[in-house]
């Protein structure tokens, strides 16, 4: 049996997404300390967590941390944000998903397997001292 959701559910969830697509660290917190959950995702498996990531926003990577995200969630097509940040080279991004216990081998690609794609080779450095 399929409830229709709920438009307002909807709305604030669209707003909260748009929040981590944009970076707004203090609001996504907020929203977080409100009760919405920090691993919520999308039609495609895209956390909060993952949007911030993929956008470039450390401060909002590291709030949605901090409130209990799991740095490793893959989406649908099996990409974490660590993978995410390697593969749009965020390097403050990369630091914080690493200083919140990112697992650089976890997905499909990998963040090892997407720094050797590019030769990152200073990622690999990186990765390999954790």
């Amino acid at each position: 049996m399929s409830e229709t959701p709920d438009p307002e559910v909807v709305e604030l969830a669209s707003k909260v997404f748009d929040l981590a697509r944009t970076g707004d660290a203090a609001a996504l917190a907020a929203y977080v300390d409100a009760g919405i959950p920090a691993n919520l995702t999308n039609d495609r498996g895209d956390t909060l967590l993952m949007l911030a990531a993929y956008h470039g926003h450390a401060p909002a990577v590291t709030a949605l941390l901090e409130r209990g995200a799991d740095a490793d969630r893959a989406n649908d097509r099996g990409q974490t944000p660590l993978a995410g940040a390697v593969f749009k080279n965020e390097d403050a991004v990369i630091r914080a998903l690493l200083a919140g216990g990112a697992n650089p081998e976890s997905g499909t690609p990998s963040a090892v397997d997407t720094a050797r794609m590019f030769g990152k080779n200073e990622l690999l450095e990186l990765f390999a001292d954790r």
